[in-house]
Parts: structure tokens; C-alpha cells; sequence
């Protein structure tokens, strides 16, 4: 089986956007001629790559081939960047990482990369329980994620510890004080979003099922922000939690239950330098903001 370059950034386009038109745009091209390459792609390897559906979604052999696509494309793109003359050529490297990450210590790491003139960084919000998915669809290069299983293709190594703390502000607190101890079964509490079982592996902790009232606000700073208000309580990421200890606006509901989350870093096994660079940043990142 041959694969077709054409075709292989046709697929890619299609998963990047969405439609066979939209893809065109991306490409500068008719949609008729990414139905050409899409309906050629599936010919040489037999199989249907890509759902007609809305949006379109690559099929599972549709996502092997997107991975060797975006593989290929990041080395040509690194080959082009190094025998240009000038400017022009950018690498795009696109990296999964969970949303209190990016609100903390990656940051970081996003300061370093300003300085990278060849590179393009397009990050992927996703939870670090999930962002794996992504790497085996081949929709990104490296990924945080809290799984130590390598994806296939993949190596993996741990960076570190994301601490999190129980959290609510001063009078939400004492408001729900029943004595010496809190309700912890009907104190309203703040999620992230439907992915988010931190409370919840917490509450279970203390023998609580299902909290009375469940709010969710799905951006780490609404979210930090949600709790100081008051909304509910909330576990609140170490980095973000210390300031507001500091000047009161939120107190800690636990001396000793503190939920600890452990990191890893991915990335695809291709011998990139970018990629390469990428990892030792994060390495050195991580080993000065997570708890080792």
C-alpha cells in the first residue's frame, strides 16, 4: 500500500474542521478535489476513513492514518524549517493538556515557547484522565495525562504531582459547620464539568454517595472563582488554593484528606527536536512547580 501525501493532508483537514468544505478552505482547494483525495485514500486502503456525518469524524482506520499523517508532517515541516533561507516555515505542535495545568505551572512552559519562533503551539484542553484519547486519534503530538500506560507509539514518564485541597470560602464554611464537623452530604459542591470525579472520590471517602446539589462551571478560573463566591465547596489545585489561603478569601475544609493526582508526560516515539525540546522543558517545569 502506497499512501498518498495529498491525500493524508486531506484527511487530516477533514478531522482538523470539521467538513469536506471547510477542509477545502484549509487547503486552498475545491471541495470536489477533497473528495477526490478522500474517496482515492479509501481505495488504496480499502476501508472508509472518514464519517459522512456532521461534523465528520475519521473512522478508526481513518485515525491510524491521521497518526502517520501528523508524524510525517511534523518531520517534513522541521526538514523545511532547516533548509530555508529565512523565516516562513512553522512547526505546529499540538499538545493535550488538563485545563488546572494550564491555569498553573504549564504556563510556564507556554512563557518558554514565546521565545520559539519556528513553532506553533495549539493546545487541547482535556481532562488528565482523558487526554490519551487524543494521542491514540493522532489529534496531538504529547499530551499531560494522569495514565502511566504508554498509547501504543508512545513513551511515558511521570513529571510529577498535581495537589489538590477541599476548599470553600470563610462563611460557606461556617454556615455548613454542624458543631465540630461539616454536612458534608448536603453541602452544595462546585464540578468542573461531567469528567471531573474529584469531589466525588472525595465525598465517597467520607461515606457520601451522591452530594444534595451539584453546580458546574467548566473553566479553572470561574471554577476557582465559583468558590470563593460561595457557590459551594470545591477541590481547588495547590498552585491556585495558596494565594487565597494567604489572604483569606478561601479556607481549607481538610487538614489531612488532600487529593493527590499524579502526572505524566507523553509524546509520540519520533525522533523530532522539537518534540525533544518540548519534553525537556516540561521536565524542567514540572520539577520546579509539581511536588516531586
Amino acid at each position: 500500500m502506497e499512501l498518498n501525501a495529498a491525500q493524508l493532508a486531506a484527511l487530516v483537514a477533514i478531522a482538523d474542521h470539521g467538513t469536506f468544505e471547510a477542509a477545502a478552505r484549509a487547503l486552498h482547494v475545491t471541495p470536489s478535489a477533497i473528495s477526490q483525495r478522500i474517496r482515492a485514500l479509501e481505495s488504496a486502503v480499502g476501508r472508509v476513513v472518514v464519517q459522512r456525518s456532521t461534523p465528520c469524524r475519521p473512522t478508526a482506520a481513518g485515525e491510524t492514518l491521521i497518526r502517520v499523517a501528523r508524524q510525517t508532517q511534523l518531520l517534513y515541516d522541521e526538514a523545511r524549517g532547516a533548509l530555508a533561507d529565512g523565516p516562513g516555515w512553522r512547526v505546529e505542535l499540538p499538545v493535550a493538556v488538563n485545563a488546572d495545568s494550564l491555569a498553573t505551572w504549564f504556563r510556564d512552559v507556554v512563557a518558554d515557547i514565546t521565545g520559539w519562533e519556528d513553532t506553533a503551539l495549539r493546545v487541547h484542553v482535556e481532562d488528565q484522565a482523558y487526554s490519551a484519547d487524543l494521542l491514540r486519534s493522532g489529534d496531538v503530538l504529547a499530551a499531560i495525562t494522569s495514565d502511566p500506560v504508554a498509547v501504543q507509539g508512545c513513551s511515558v514518564e511521570r513529571i510529577g504531582t498535581l495537589r489538590y485541597v477541599a476548599a470553600a470560602s470563610p462563611a460557606f464554611a461556617t454556615s455548613w459547620r454542624r458543631g465540630r464537623r461539616l454536612d458534608w452530604a448536603r453541602m452544595p459542591v462546585v464540578v468542573f464539568n461531567e469528567k471531573d470525579a474529584l469531589q466525588h472520590d472525595l465525598l465517597r471517602a467520607r461515606g457520601v454517595d451522591t452530594p444534595a446539589v451539584v453546580h458546574r462551571v467548566p473553566t479553572s478560573a470561574d471554577f476557582l472563582e465559583a468558590v470563593r463566591l460561595g457557590l459551594g465547596w470545591g477541590v481547588i489545585p495547590e498552585p491556585q488554593l495558596t494565594p487565597c489561603l494567604a489572604d483569606g478569601s478561601l479556607v481549607a475544609l481538610s487538614a489531612r484528606e488532600n487529593l493527590d493526582v499524579s502526572l505524566h508526560w507523553q509524546r509520540w516515539r519520533i525522533d523530532s527536536p522539537v518534540l525533544a525540546r518540548l519534553g525537556d522543558v516540561v521536565r524542567s517545569v514540572a520539577r520546579a512547580r509539581l511536588r516531586a
